[in-house]
């Protein structure tokens, strides 16, 4: 008898779960429905504030620096120290260039400033998470569309060729990588990254095509002429986009860990230029005698990668149908009641 008495209560309350799930999205497009799940993700939200003052606040202290050493582009910053400027150091409680008002961050023993070390090296590892979160997320997605669409010997062909680069260690293809390439300079070295991390996102995007085109509107779309392109680009893709855009987050995270790792071992960028993972790999000995050498470089690359994850999954949650939000006393009185009303 209790039993059935738990059974009717839990069949109620998820009734007005979908009631109120219905009523607050009548009338509402696919995306709208998205940012307002995406919205009411509160960890999402606040990383994706902290990564968009992140990217500003280190875009706008450090400049934008481009090109080669031969042949640079540069758009300088507010901060007025460069990161090849010699100062004399400060001397306290017997540590060598420790945090000050002309120096927050503190010097390196040489006598460079480390916000402008800390701040270049933020900047080179945001532009390898992006370039390689960019590359890698339009291979993936165009390699699994066309290997889940087609079937047959193309899946084949694209499927084995997948399977290989995934059988190669990241960190070895990227240690090659570096080696041969971190000497052009940041924005080289993470488009040959790209080039190796789209192998995960291809074999998901597979996934989600095969089960897409055997659906009716993908039938429809056949029937009234349409062509192959425009049914994997208009009809199957925008409805694959939550799988794409929850995998290109992670892709992100591991783009800007994977670049760190190389840094610290010497094979991403290389020196005069620096990196958040150089910047570690340089001074993880001065941690006992000068830890703020090694605490900022590392705050900076765990808060990155925390945030990346948290918005890939405030997106999951927003993207994928079958999360229920959790449903307050107070919403549910107020639908048992509108129901009896």
């Amino acid at each position: 008898m209790a039993t059935k008495k738990k059974s009717a209560v839990e069949a109620t309350t998820e009734a007005n779960e979908n009631a109120i799930a219905l009523h607050e999205t009548e009338g509402l497009s696919q995306g709208q429905i998205i940012r307002r799940r995406f919205f009411r993700h509160k960890p999402a939200v606040i990383s994706l504030i902290a990564l968009v003052f992140i990217t500003l606040f280190v875009y706008s202290a450090s400049g934008i620096h481009l090109g080669t050493a031969k042949h640079p582009i540069t758009i300088p910053g507010w901060w007025p120290h460069s990161m090849t400027e010699i100062q004399d150091s400060v001397f306290c409680k017997g540590s060598i260039g420790c945090p000050g008002i002309a120096h927050p961050f503190g010097q390196d023993p040489i006598g460079h400033d480390y916000f402008a070390l800390v701040m270049r090296g933020a900047e080179q590892s945001i532009m390898v998470m992006l370039v390689v979160g960019f590359i890698g997320g339009l291979l993936g997605t165009v390699i699994g569309a066309v290997s889940g669409y087609f079937r047959g010997w193309v899946d084949a062909v694209l499927m084995r060729f997948t399977d290989f680069i995934i059988t190669i260690p990241s960190i070895i293809i990227g240690a090659v990588i570096g080696f041969k390439f971190g000497n052009l300079g940041v924005v080289a070295l993470a488009v040959y990254l790209g080039f190796f991390s789209w192998t995960g996102l291809a074999r998901l995007v597979r996934g989600e095509f095969l089960t897409l085109r055997e659906r009716e509107f993908v039938d429809a779309a056949r029937v009234a002429g349409a062509s192959n392109v425009r049914i994997i680009f208009k009809h199957i893709l925008p409805n694959a986009m939550g799988v794409i855009i929850v995998s290109v987050t992670l892709m992100l995270a591991g783009a800007i860990l994977l670049e760190t790792a190389l840094s610290y071992i010497g094979f991403g960028v290389q020196s005069p230029d620096v990196s958040l993972g150089t910047l570690i790999s340089n001074y993880q000995d001065s941690f006992t005698i000068s830890p703020w050498l090694f605490y900022w470089p590392g705050v900076l690359i765990i808060s990155i990668a925390l945030c990346v994850n948290f918005i890939g999954d405030g997106l999951r949650d927003a993207f994928d149908p079958r999360q229920r939000r959790r449903i307050s006393r107070k919403d549910l009185l107020r639908a048992t009641f509108a129901k009896r009303k």
